[in-house]
Formats: C-alpha cells, sequence, structure tokens
C-alpha cells in the first residue's frame, strides 16, 4: 500500500509542474479566461494536456516543498501569465478600437459590463465578440495549444527563462494595442472627423442654428454606414493581429 501510495505521489508530482505553466496561461489569457469557460473546464483542459506532456519531455524531480520547488512554482506559474500576456494585448486593440470609434460617434455613453473589461462600449464588445469568433475560425486555438506545448521544450521546467531580451520583445510588443486599435478605428475616425470639420464651418456660418440636434444624429449614422463598409478590411486586420500574436509567441519562445 506504501509502495502505491509513493508512486501515485511521483505520478502526481510529475504532472503537476505542466499543469502549474498550463492553468496559469489558461487563466490569464483572453480567449479561454471568459466566464463561459468556466473554472471546472480549465482545470480539466490544464490536467488533460498536462498529462500529455508528461508523457513527451523529461521532467526533473523537483521537492515542490523545497526552497527550489517554491522558486520553480513561481517560475512556472510566471511563464504562463506572460504567455498569456501576449493575447491579452491582441484583445486590449480591439477593445481599444471599440473605445475609439465610440468616442468618434458619440456612443461612450453607450456602455456593457464586460466580465473581463469591465465597463467597455457596446463597439469595444462587438469587437471582441467579433475577434474571438475569427480566432476560433482561423484554428487559432489549436495553433495556441501546440505552441504552449511546444514550449515545454524550448522552455524547460527547471531553467531560467527570463531576460533582457524578452523583457524588451514585451515592451515592443504592447505597442500592438494601439497600432491594431488605429488600423481598425482609422475609417470611422477620419471620416467622422471630416464631418466634424465640416458641421465647424456650418456652426461658423450659422450661429443661430442648433448644430448638435443635426449633428448627433449624422455622426451616429454616418459612423454605423462606414463601420458596415470597412468591415470586410476590419477583418482582414483582425485576422492579421492575431497572426501576429503568432509569430509574437514563437519569437518570445526563442523559435
Amino acid at each position: 500500500m506504501n509502495i502505491a501510495l509513493t508512486d501515485l505521489v511521483s505520478k502526481f508530482l510529475v504532472i503537476i509542474w505542466p499543469m502549474l505553466r498550463l492553468s496559469a496561461f489558461l487563466a490569464f489569457t483572453s480567449m479561454f479566461s471568459i466566464r463561459a469557460v468556466n473554472l471546472r473546464i480549465r482545470i480539466v483542459l490544464a490536467f488533460t494536456m498536462a498529462f500529455f506532456v508528461s508523457q513527451q519531455i523529461e521532467i526533473p524531480s523537483i521537492d515542490p516543498l523545497s526552497a527550489a520547488g517554491v522558486m520553480e512554482v513561481a517560475r512556472q506559474i510566471l511563464i504562463g501569465l506572460t504567455l498569456g500576456l501576449i493575447f491579452q494585448v491582441a484583445s486590449a486593440a480591439l477593445v481599444v478600437a471599440g473605445q475609439a470609434v465610440s468616442g468618434s460617434m458619440g456612443l461612450t455613453m453607450a456602455t456593457m459590463v464586460d466580465p473581463n473589461m469591465g465597463n467597455v462600449p457596446v463597439l469595444s464588445s462587438f469587437f471582441n465578440i467579433l475577434g474571438t469568433l475569427i480566432f476560433l475560425g482561423i484554428g487559432g486555438h489549436l495553433v495556441v495549444f501546440g505552441l504552449v506545448i511546444e514550449s515545454f521544450k524550448l522552455l524547460p521546467i527547471g531553467q531560467e527563462f527570463f531576460s533582457q531580451d524578452m523583457l524588451g520583445k514585451m515592451i515592443h510588443w504592447s505597442s500592438m494595442m494601439f497600432l491594431g486599435a488605429l488600423l481598425i478605428g482609422l475609417p470611422v475616425m477620419m471620416t467622422l472627423l471630416f464631418i466634424n470639420v465640416g458641421l465647424g464651418f456650418v456652426a461658423r456660418a450659422a450661429p443661430s442654428l442648433n448644430i448638435f440636434t443635426v449633428g448627433f444624429p449624422a455622426l451616429i449614422l454616418t459612423g454605423f454606414v462606414v463601420l458596415i463598409m470597412s468591415m470586410g478590411n476590419n477583418l482582414s486586420r483582425i485576422q492579421w493581429i492575431w497572426a501576429q500574436s503568432f509569430l509574437m509567441l514563437r519569437s518570445y519562445l526563442g523559435e
């Protein structure tokens, strides 16, 4: 009985190390941390992936109650959080794009309670849902899982991973939050800018005219028309953002 219990504990210690990294990734990444993927699903998914990973790689024997074990626990959680941060930046680009477009159209007050992002404009939620559908449509979940599992070979358990080069890559990648938002929201924002300029000339030429009663509906209507017309290009831009996320993850892993 003692031998069976010892074997059970040793097998658990083999699975626990990859499970820490996978659990932290699933808890922090934008696509799998939504409320639709509840805690039980994430635990089962992380345990299943950790079991298959433990069969493919050699995991060192580390006592989790020792000082080295505590450091390794923190290291594996930090790796998972850092990998998830890459996709958090991509999702933040969609939210910032929705906020910029909503501000240009005058829909800033039309907000929704997003469990992940908090109170965000309705267009941010729309872009977020659209980005999730595109992510699943291009097989992004399969690509992400493949890269995360491959990270155990490129960043083995028990090895230092954080360096100044990786920190520089993360800081450089954070600019995608603004670049992606600019690419998505630029058509609507530029069109509404010219309309605002025209309304400014009208208000200057006819001061007695209540420009808000004319300009506010015009901005909303024009914004939705331009948004619908540019939706095809926006889909390509969102797909490009996810593709850049995959490339960034590969670069971060040292490929």
